[in-house]
């Protein structure tokens, strides 16, 4: 037997134990003929400790330890005359009787501490080691945490865990698909699913009228510095369901969350705003309400003849021209110099490439602007009362076209935010936002694209619309959209579906798709429909961001055992590589050479 209890069990109570651990050498102490090893392993770290009275044998033994050898151990449990309230096993120490080095180690290339020396890349080639850091040990277990409480309550709501395929057909959705080259059948491809769409949709019309899966999902996108390639999802489906019945049940299952990973309590209903009112009060579809800074249009036309104009006739072009202007306050930060504003405006015209310019008013003493050429103080102060901004606020606008304005407000407004300190990671704001457009139109191929998937319905009253070619009416569309948003991060996304195979056929007419190309790559789940699909509707979660924000992190990679890089490379593995000629041969693939240097 290598241990009787792990590293982090022994406690007061065990004093006068004879006890076996096994663990890492985290670190040895030599202190004139005492010597004190940390000895650690996934449950934590107890100190070991060898004195004058231990036996020559042992002394000579512990001289030969090195930092991550891996050891079994035999002694008394004593209680520390120095005690260390840092850790669970802080009141005792392991008086050594014997030790048996089970496997060295040669140095590593980095400490294993909960603040490491080794660089992201480095870490990540040994990940293995960086595994063994607390920071990612405690990202590991929150996840299986988070994936056992959400099994636990979807199982107590009559969910059934059902796989779906790893290997399936090439289906148009959104983004490319990873393919796989089928070596029994020539010239033919697998894909990796994007998501498991189309099978639990098909599940429902089997009967299984509540399926969940965690499942793995594959897209080839363009990387960014927190998206992987691969990824996992929470991914539900229900029947005989309307959008009400779906936002009541997984508003319930993330308060449960809340409550039984984070022992938090969410009060009141999560608040809930329509696409439109997002995007016109934050700039964003997935706005972060843990601070106000809300978007004041200055100059906008309104529907139904109904406008907001405070800037327009004073000779200043960039209002004059612009169909949009809006601003955010950004509280107690008039001090701002002007090389501090000047960097803040090239730092937008980067991030947002259809900004020229930001126009600015300080809330001061003295009403101070960019602007103040073309604006009376008291033409200035109306728009400080219109952003209800306070002494020592800066009032930043944008002019532009509304949408890309909006947008670029929504980031500035992040941005001003996270230097301010206003997102607190463990101040948790959820909510939902729904009535998304079904329907986006992609000018460069002049075409319509889903705004979330093919396969999600218009709201009822939009029904009749699907009927009409004329590009503005089917802008107008809403769809049966839903999505979770917490602290500016979407962490889930759904609809109510359709569930007509006439009704999908239009869908995917209006997405482009041939009749021909239609039959091909969805006739499976048309043909299904026909035999009595149910109404049904779903959302998925994803699982990896759901971590990180659960653990207070921005990033994803350390809830992942194994992530990818930016380049979506794993550079522990050194994946993606090349094949040899043999394989390329058994699965009819051609070698492509690599680009001349």
């Amino acid at each position: 037997m290598y241990r009787t209890k792990n590293c982090g069990q022994l406690r007061i109570e065990n004093v006068g134990q004879e006890h076996k651990l096994a663990g890492w050498i985290h670190r040895v102490r030599k202190m004139g003929g005492i010597a004190f090893i940390e000895l650690r392993d996934r449950y934590g770290v107890t100190q070991l400790r060898v004195d004058e009275n231990s036996s020559q044998q042992l002394r000579e033994e512990i001289e030969k330890l090195g930092r991550e050898f891996v050891v079994s151990v035999r002694g008394i449990v004593e209680e520390r005359s120095s005690k260390n309230s840092k850790i669970a096993t802080g009141d005792i120490e392991l008086k050594l009787l014997s030790i048996n080095v089970l496997n060295k180690s040669v140095i590593p290339p980095f400490t294993i501490e909960e603040e490491s020396d080794g660089g992201e890349e480095l870490r990540a080639k040994f990940r293995y080691l960086d595994l063994r850091r607390p920071p990612l040990k405690r990202a590991i277990e929150l996840r299986h945490k988070i994936s056992s409480e959400v099994r636990k309550f979807l199982d107590q709501k009559g969910f059934l865990e059902i796989e779906t395929p790893s290997l399936i057909k090439s289906t148009p959705e959104g983004a490319r698909d990873f393919v796989v080259p089928s070596r029994v059948n020539p010239g033919e491809f697998y894909a990796l699913p994007q998501s498991p769409q189309t099978f639990k949709q098909l599940l429902m019309v089997a009967g299984f009228d509540r399926y969940f899966q965690i499942v793995r999902c594959f897209r080839d996108e363009d990387l960014r510095a927190d998206r992987q390639p691969e990824f996992t999802q929470i991914d539900c489906e229900l029947s005989f369901v309307e959008r009400e019945d779906v936002l009541q049940l997984f508003e319930g299952m993330m308060r449960y969350l809340f409550k039984e990973v984070l022992s938090v309590e969410i009060d009141g209903e999560f608040p809930r705003i329509s696409y439109r009112e997002a995007m016109s009060r934050f700039g964003s579809d997935k706005p972060d309400l843990r601070f106000g800074m809300e978007i004041e249009a200055l100059k906008e036309g309104g529907e139904e003849g109904e406008s907001i104009d405070l800037l327009s006739g004073r000779n200043f072009p960039p209002f004059d021209s612009a169909p949009f202007v809006g601003a955010i306050a950004v509280p107690q930060s008039a001090h701002y110099s002007r090389r501090e504003l000047d960097q803040l405006t090239e730092w937008l015209k980067r991030a947002e490439k259809s900004v020229k310019g930001l126009i600015y008013i300080k809330v001061e003493e003295q009403i101070k602007s960019s602007i103040d050429k073309f604006y009376s103080c008291e033409e200035l102060l109306k728009i400080v009362e219109k952003l209800k901004g306070s002494q020592g606020d800066l009032i930043l606008i944008l002019a532009g076209d509304r949408e890309e304005t909006l947008q670029a407000l929504g980031r500035l407004r992040i941005e001003m935010a996270s230097r301010l300190g206003l997102r607190d990671p463990s101040n948790y704001k959820p909510l939902w936002v729904y009535d998304f457009p079904l329907l986006e139109w992609d000018s460069e191929t002049s075409r319509f694209y889903a705004k979330h998937h093919p396969f999600t319905a218009p709201k009822e009253e939009d029904f009749d619309k699907l009927k009409s070619n004329d590009r503005g009416v089917l802008s107008s569309i809403l769809a049966n959209a839903y999505d979770f948003v917490l602290n500016g991060s979407e962490i889930g996304g759904g609809s109510i579906r359709i569930d007509s195979s006439a009704i999908q056929n239009r869908m995917f007419e209006i997405l482009g798709h041939s009749q021909e190309e239609i039959d091909e790559k969805f006739g499976f789940i048309l043909n299904a429909f026909r035999y009595g699909a149910p109404p049904h509707g779903g959302i998925a979660f994803g699982l990896d961001r759901l971590c990180a924000l659960f653990g207070g992190d921005d990033t994803i990679r350390d809830y992942i055992a194994f992530p990818k890089n930016n380049s979506g490379r794993d550079v522990m593995l050194d994946a993606p590589s090349v094949l040899d000629d043999k394989q390329l041969e058994e699965l009819s693939l051609m070698k492509i050479l690599p680009p001349k240097q």
